[in-house]
């Protein structure tokens, strides 16, 4: 399994980031992390727009999901089978959205198993592949000031902001409350505004902690998927969605039928 992931992941990681590093002026770390992060972003992009799209989808449908919640509140098990065939005709996935962290994540240990141990192992060489020189020495200070080999606050701060703006981007804007389902709907309120403050808090500690070249991969990765998220939410036509009432389906298709009017004879 281990020779399986070295193939797979962290060889073709280190000697992307390897090359890289040497052919970039300079022989700057920290640029060939950003760029290799690119190269990493536009692998995954199928599946991150794929992931956008759906949370965007899940954002629009929610008008109708507050229905169906409202109508079947004293029926979980209705509920349940009524907001599935509300996704299934909506073409909707609410798993998708974890897709790509759960594919991004081994990326993430093969960028950090890379950075750690790989850049400073004796036994590189066994790693590395023909065509991949080893530069014996990797200067780990990037832009003459920031050593991406310890910790740095100031780039576990920006990839905390960063995770704050793509969280805010996706959070619903809260509505306000119903008598009806008022405590279901602040609930859901303070879930979202929770989840809003609690990825970047996330983000900043265990940031904090890490060398500061696995920050900047994280911390340009996410970037990234802002910008995609901007130009996503751009191109997509924001159609509104209209939601009738369940219990007043019926009244509705009664105002569309024709009132049949009873013959009256007239009287002589």
């Amino acid at each position: 399994m281990i020779e399986l992931y070295n193939t797979i992941l962290y060889e073709p990681v280190l000697n992307l980031l390897i090359y890289l590093y040497n052919i970039i002026p300079g022989n700057d770390i920290g640029i060939a992390i950003i760029v290799l992060t690119v190269i990493i972003k536009l692998i995954l992009l199928p599946f991150s727009a794929q992931s956008i799209k759906s949370q965007k989808a899940l954002q629009e449908i929610q008008p109708k999901l507050e229905a169906l919640k409202k109508k079947y509140k004293d029926d979980k098990e209705k509920l349940a089978s009524e907001t599935m065939l509300l996704y299934k005709e909506q073409k909707v996935n609410p798993l998708s959205s974890c897709l790509p962290l759960l594919i991004q994540f081994p990326f993430l240990i093969a960028v950090y198993q890379a950075f750690r141990t790989g850049l400073g192992s004796k036994e590189i060489d066994q790693y590395l592949y023909s065509f991949v020189a080893n530069p014996e020495h990797i200067n780990t200070i990037t832009l003459n000031f920031v050593d991406l080999a310890q910790a740095s606050i100031a780039l576990a701060v920006l990839a905390g902001l960063a995770q704050f703006i793509q969280t805010k981007m996706l959070s619903t804007k809260p509505k306000k409350a119903t008598s009806s389902g008022a405590k279901d709907e602040a609930l859901m309120a303070n879930m979202n505004k929770s989840m809003i403050y609690f990825m970047p808090l996330i983000t900043i500690v265990i940031g904090a902690q890490l060398p500061a070249g696995l920050t900047l991969y994280w911390f340009t990765t996410t970037v990234l998927t802002v910008l995609q998220q901007k130009l996503i939410f751009k191109t997509l036509k924001d159609k509104p969605v209209e939601v009738i009432p369940p219990d007043n389906k019926k009244n509705e298709s009664k105002k569309d039928e024709p009132v049949e009017t009873p013959d009256v004879k007239k009287l002589d």
